[in-house]
């Protein structure tokens, strides 16, 4: 079925609130449950619609974007040893460095659009290759299919953050990936109204048995009511991000060719390095994050996030309305993310007046 089909009827479920299930008089589960921190069947259909969309065998469900991530990290734990893409999520380069080392884990940050660099950063026994594509906040595009070869020859596994393109618009397990994560928070969500995380597997593996007990046993797991607002957001994703990345190539376009801005990140852009590669690898649309640089430094673009009317001053991404801000400052002292530098999240609001916003701003 296409994505659009899935998307409607996938894990489809009514709402359970239950914490707890009924054993049979013989001591069995005759409904499948027996505890909601261990399953649940708004759960169990949210991890079926989502690996479904993704094309994966199982999903694994948990409380937020940053759960799900440390949950892969635990795979590498106890000697194991990541590589990341330097231009990634600043919370996931925290538990890389502030985490993993306390597991026995090592963690090394690379360019992963360079592929020699890659190389070379894989050759002393790493265990998990981790990227971003497109990463956040610069919006680079790394080959996946490429990063997968030279994974996979070092014995390494592929996991990819799908995040900032949804499986609406990149399949990552088609490209040779073997693990899937999304911060459902954002897209598959796509309200700004429940908190969530998931990785999809490839296919049965050892990885998925510890995704299984990682979740089970450390806990941080969805809500039954969390699991049934995701699949009531489902229905509408293709919709939605193929709307909003309409609209963000616009923004874009009118800030490439605004003499007030210094640089524009966005791949759906012909100047930008990674566009052939990402017409590639992703399917009708480049995503809906523009990042953008000013010139006059953190003040002046704190200053443009100030002047807006129409978009709203906040940290997230993927829900329906637009959001704006400086980067480097929501990130604190460790931020590798130019000063200079504001990240917009495009809704689904008219282009027109999106883009007469960001105009007004600028002009001030």
């Amino acid at each position: 079925m296409k994505i659009e089909t899935l998307a409607i009827h996938a894990g489809r479920e009514p709402i359970h609130l239950a914490t707890t299930f009924e054993r049979g008089a013989d001591g069995t589960y005759p409904h499948g449950y027996f505890y909601s921190r261990s399953g649940n069947p708004n759960r169990s259909a949210l991890e079926r619609a989502v690996a479904a969309l993704e094309g994966g065998r199982e999903a694994v469900a948990f409380a937020s974007g940053s759960a799900a991530t440390l949950a892969v990290f635990t795979l590498a734990a106890a000697g194991g040893r990541v590589v990341c893409s330097s231009d990634c999520y600043h919370g996931t380069a925290k538990q890389l460095r502030e985490i993993l080392p306390r597991w026995g884990g090592t963690a090394e940050f690379v360019d992963t659009t360079d592929l020699d660099g890659v190389r070379r950063a894989l050759e002393p026994g790493a265990t998990l290759l981790w990227v971003e594509t497109p990463s956040n906040p610069l919006l680079r595009v790394s080959d996946l299919a490429a990063l997968a070869g030279l994974a996979h020859e070092r014995g390494a596994l592929l996991g990819c953050d799908n995040t900032f393109a949804s499986p609406v618009l990149q399949q990552p397990f088609a490209l040779g990936a073997d693990l899937v994560m999304h911060s459902t928070t954002k897209y598959l969500g796509g309200h700004s109204d429940v908190l969530g995380g998931i990785v999809v597997v490839r296919e049965a593996s050892a990885e998925l048995e510890g995704l299984r007990h990682f979740q089970g046993t450390g806990g941080g797991v969805p809500s039954p009511f969390d699991c049934w607002l995701l699949l009531r957001s489902l229905p509408t994703l293709p919709l939605r991000v193929r709307q909003q990345s309409a609209n963000a190539l616009a923004v874009a376009r009118f800030l490439a060719a605004d003499r007030r801005v210094e640089r524009v990140h966005y791949p759906g852009l012909e100047q930008h390095p990674g566009h052939a590669l990402a017409a590639r690898q992703m399917r009708g649309g480049f995503g809906a994050v523009v990042s953008f640089q000013v010139p006059g430094g953190a003040p002046e673009a704190l200053a443009v996030t100030s002047r807006v009317r129409l978009f709203t001053r906040a940290t997230s991404l993927g829900g329906i309305e637009s959001l704006i801000e400086h980067r480097a400052s929501m990130e604190g002292p460790l931020s590798q993310t130019p000063p200079n530098l504001i990240r917009v999240s495009v809704g689904l609001e008219n282009v027109d007046d999106l883009i007469a916003d960001l105009s007004r701003a600028l002009a001030a």
